[in-house]
């Protein structure tokens, strides 16, 4: 093949390239809309999963004493944090 027959296979390559990377959709998904009682409720779930891998880690030797309590008590005050914040924006159940 010689070098000006492979011109034209080049600048349809460039082309596809081009457009692939710069064409934007009409419609683009941007997820869910999450509010901050949603948000909240999955930082709780984090935590609470940080405190349960924490406590493994500990007994499995991997933490002294002293870094197991401060690392547990920083824990435990976020999710108080947590759960005040979110038991202030729950609407208050009617009974």
């Amino acid at each position: 093949m010689s070098p000006l027959a492979a011109i034209p296979f080049c600048l349809a390559a460039t082309l596809a390239v081009l457009v692939y990377v710069f064409y934007q959709p009409r419609q683009i998904y941007t997820g869910d809309t999450k509010t901050r009682i949603t948000y909240l409720r999955e930082r709780k779930e984090v935590v609470y999963e940080n405190l349960r891998d924490l406590n493994f880690e500990y007994k499995a030797g991997k933490y002294p004493e002293s870094d197991y309590a401060t690392m547990r008590s920083q824990l435990e005050q976020e999710a108080a944090a947590v759960l005040a914040e979110i038991a202030r924006l729950e609407p208050v159940a009617q009974g």
